[in-house]
């Protein structure tokens, strides 16, 4: 009668199978001996490894400077930028000015500021797409994608990246789970039927 219990068996040790493989994927977290072998997770122990391929990934695939170069330098993005500015610079005379110097500021009046102000804009029309070109131009030396994701990666902590990855797999490693209590009962299932042929 024991013998028909086989496939519940074989089904909790391919659930647990599965289940421990999974867990080993973050843990132990860091290397522990067990006799003559050093045990490691998968994910802590390759970090290093998976950092410099994720960074490689989205700087070829993704992310590339390129792509920060044509979103930076285009008139749209020159507009805000000198909408920007424009906006300090009227703060600055409107209100900052009269704080600092204020006997200047009494002899600015309405229509001499709005002058400065045209000026100031033309001439920051003139000069912030020169800006852009010159640094969108040296990006390359001042910005490595690859290097700035493979040292986030890198840096993560095993829990953080423990937790980002079960985020995005949890329901996938469940199933993985499953699947091994299914085919544990499947063979406890034909484990028993080989027992009554036999018999």
């Amino acid at each position: 009668m024991l013998v028909y219990i086989f496939p519940i068996i074989s089904a909790l040790i391919g659930w647990f199978t599965n289940f421990l493989a999974v867990k080993m994927l973050f843990r132990p977290r860091k290397p522990v001996n067990i006799g003559f072998y050093k045990v490691q997770g998968i994910f802590p122990k390759r970090q290093k490894k998976l950092a410099e391929r994720i960074g490689k990934m989205v700087a070829d695939e993704l992310l590339s400077t390129e792509d920060i170069k044509a979103k930076l330098d285009t008139p749209e993005t020159k507009q805000v930028l000198l909408n920007k500015v424009g906006e300090k610079f009227d703060d600055y005379l409107s209100n900052k000015l009269a704080e600092k110097y204020p006997i200047i500021s009494t002899f600015l009046t309405d229509g001499m500021k709005q002058k400065i102000r045209d000026e100031f804009t033309a001439e920051l029309g003139a000069i912030i797409p020169t800006l852009i070109s010159d640094f969108v131009g040296s990006l390359d030396q001042v910005f490595d994608v690859e290097e700035t994701i493979r040292t986030k990666v890198e840096e993560l902590s095993i829990e953080k990246l423990e937790g980002l990855i079960m985020g995005i797999l949890k329901k996938e490693f469940v199933f993985i789970e499953l699947v091994g209590a299914v085919i544990g009962f499947l063979v406890g299932c034909l484990m028993l039927l080989l027992q009554d042929q036999q018999c």
